[in-house]
């Protein structure tokens, strides 16, 4: 029966068709096929679908009619019950394996069917795949045929199917590497991941799972920034080739059941690529640990600001993703003015925003070039939820920000003049256009200062600093220190290599709120022009027109901000730094301690456990081809299969190997290994 046809069985009716309905169906081995079903046959009126009715080798035929009534229960059900006996399950999957391969090679619609019987094939191991590792088995290497039996030559550009992870890497993913390999192209990415993923000897921690969109997101990238276009593998000696192993008895007495691939190398013997892949998976996993606890001990809240602020920016949920743009969109428009809370609430944070985090928030809004004063980076107060952020558009974070002491001295300028433009209640729009052209003006700033500088004046507007609160700091301060602090601005007033009446005008009132004599002005601008000490009082027309300075002098003159970095630190420093130990963050959980998977088959080292998984991957070798995988591993053969063989003794009482030529892998070590 087709995919979606029904039929009625026994007073049951079966959806979803993929059975065999009939009186007669013969196997390859001259019996009916163990998954054919019977119309005629007796069924039991009721039976328990989680109780074993039969043997090892079920079939329909044989079973008893209360195991014929639990199958047929277990089909109407939609083949969905998790405590079904696996039995069932796997008389299921012998039609799924008969239309497969038998029907395959020559019926068109059972290739078209394929694609259908692999969906089912992955449905059914999400319910029943970590029940029986058998049945994960025997599916997965069924997935793997149904997945090459027809492939492009570039398989490696095509997205990878979903596998389950079993004793080997799948063989959807060796071919796409072998033939990267073959055509000398890198290794894509998203190939990358995939192979990291199912490679058996490769432990993924908590994080890589619980997190496993934001793993596969930052794997790549850093995949990318390591390798640039990717690892391009060579071409080893092993090549591949797929024996399948069918779990029906109607294929006994079938010879082997293989398809090759040529000259396509299996590269997954090699154990220095996945060195390379486990080096970023490691990285990735520890990037992504704190996330993981966040998220382990608060797992309604993905989008939450605290659990944001543990990842980069490219690899936020998609809601927090779609929030980033849209706050990007208003920046580019202009400055952005709003209460703290609203920023907070635009990405679901659930507590109040401490110091640490408010830096931690600073530093990935600049990663998308999102600016935000107050300068928590620099040192300034965590803002409230009701106080004030000013976001704008920055330049590109090349790292942590330095903030100079021109720079500085530009911040308290403006902070001196803009409380002296609102003492009298109220700064004018006149008031903020003028000390926007003047820093504007000011050219020995960079660009990142100068935008800063903008956005703090457009804080002051709504989050005036008071000149009492200014005075207040610097009253502390010696005359003299007062006097180093004036003559600097004064500096930073006119490095672009004039001074303006305006300028002058404000620079009077700064030095006036110092508690400097304003007369002062004059005389330290022309010291700073003529790099002189101060000279007699200056006259008003040539102030008028503007001071034509020297910009070498000027230059000279401002090597004086190391002198003056560290006054101006502590005013800037409007939070205490006292050197405690910090607290811990309560919505980050102690560290998970995770006791490390033993990824080497039995225990053995890397080489022979890669070894023993490729002779997994088949019941029986050739001597030539198990040299050829022992030279890729540099593994001498005879000692490679001794040495194996005696650690398989020492644990399961039994051999891996038998034979010389052809070599046979023991069927019973996949039972022991399963078990």
């Amino acid at each position: 029966m087709a995919p979606g046809e029904s039929v009625v069985v026994a007073g049951s009716l079966i959806n979803g068709g993929m059975i065999y309905v009939g009186k007669e169906l013969k196997a390859h081995s001259g019996s009916t096929d163990p998954c054919l079903i019977n119309p005629i046959l007796q069924v039991a009126p009721e039976a328990n679908v989680g109780a074993r009715e039969f043997g090892y080798w079920p079939s329909y035929s044989e079973i008893t009619p209360r195991a014929r009534r639990a199958y047929l229960s277990w089909l109407a059900g939609g083949r969905r019950d998790p405590e079904a006996d696996i039995g069932y399950v796997f008389l299921f999957f012998y039609g799924l394996e008969r239309r497969a391969i038998v029907d395959g090679l020559k019926d068109e619609q059972a290739q078209r069917d394929r694609p259908a019987i692999a969906q089912e094939l992955r449905r059914l191991l999400v319910i029943y795949g970590e029940k029986s590792f058998s049945f994960k088995r025997y599916a997965s290497e069924l997935l793997s045929w149904l997945e090459v039996s027809h492939y492009s030559k570039t398989l490696y550009n095509e997205p990878v199917p979903s596998f389950p992870t079993t004793f080997e890497v799948p063989l959807y993913i060796r071919l796409a590497l072998g033939l990267a390999a073959v055509g000398g192209v890198p290794v894509p990415p998203h190939l990358a991941l995939a192979w990291a993923r199912l490679d058996p000897a490769s432990y993924l921690r908590t994080s890589a799972t619980r997190c496993a969109a934001q793993f596969d997101q930052l794997f790549q990238q850093r995949y990318i920034e390591t390798f640039n276009s990717g690892i391009v593998l060579p071409r080893n000696k092993t090549k591949l080739k797929l024996v399948y192993q069918p779990a029906s008895a109607g294929f006994r007495g079938v010879n082997e059941i293989k398809l090759t691939f040529g000259d396509t190398p299996d590269v997954t013997v090699l154990t220095a690529p996945q060195k390379q892949l486990k080096k970023i998976v490691d990285a990735v996993t520890d990037q992504l640990d704190p996330y993981s606890r966040y998220l382990g001990r608060n797992p309604d809240s993905p989008n939450a600001l605290e659990g944001l602020l543990l990842l980069p920016p490219t690899v936020w949920p998609g809601a927090a993703q779609e929030a980033l743009k849209a706050l990007q969109g208003r920046v580019a428009e202009g400055f952005v003015v709003m209460k703290l809370q609203e920023l907070l609430d635009l990405f679901q944070a659930k507590t109040a925003l401490n110091k640490e985090r408010a830096v931690t928030l600073a530093k990935t809004l600049e990663t998308v070039r999102i600016g935000m004063e107050p300068d928590v980076l620099g040192g300034a107060r965590t803002p409230k939820g009701d106080d004030h952020v000013v976001l704008y558009a920055a330049a590109e974070s090349k790292g942590a920000s330095v903030r100079t002491a021109a720079y500085q001295a530009a911040t308290l300028t403006l902070q001196l003049a803009s409380a002296v433009a609102g003492a009298d209640g109220e700064f004018s729009e006149h008031e903020m256009a003028h000390l926007s052209v003047q820093v504007q003006s000011w050219s020995h700033l960079t660009v990142g200062e100068s935008a800063r500088l903008l956005a703090h004046l457009r804080l002051l507007a709504v989050e005036p600093v008071s000149l009492t609160s200014l005075k207040k700091k610097l009253d502390p301060l010696d005359a003299k220190s007062k006097e180093t602090i004036a003559t600097f601005m004064a500096t930073v007033a006119q490095a672009d290599g004039m001074v303006t009446p305006a300028e002058v005008k404000m620079l009077e009132k700064v030095y006036k709120a110092l508690g400097l004599d304003t007369k002062k002005v004059f005389a330290d601008v022309h010291a700073v022009a003529a790099g002189t000490s101060p000279q007699p009082s200056i006259s008003a027309q040539p102030v008028a027109k503007g001071f034509q300075l020297d910009t070498a002098k000027i230059a000279a003159l401002q090597k004086d901000s190391e002198r003056v970095s560290a006054l101006l630190a502590d005013i800037f420093k409007e939070e205490s730094q006292q050197p405690t130990v910090p607290a811990a963050n309560p919505e980050i959980p102690p560290r998970e301690t995770e006791t490390p998977a033993t990824t080497g088959l039995l225990g053995l080292d890397e080489a022979h456990s890669a070894f023993a998984r490729m002779l997994l991957s088949r019941p029986q070798w050739s001597r030539e081809e198990l040299l050829d995988v022992s030279s890729d591993l540099d593994l001498m053969l005879d000692g490679a299969l001794e040495h194996i063989n005696e650690v398989s003794f020492d644990t399961h009482d039994i051999p891996f190997t038998e034979g010389d030529d052809p070599i046979d892998v023991n069927p019973e070590i996949l039972e022991k290994l399963e078990a």
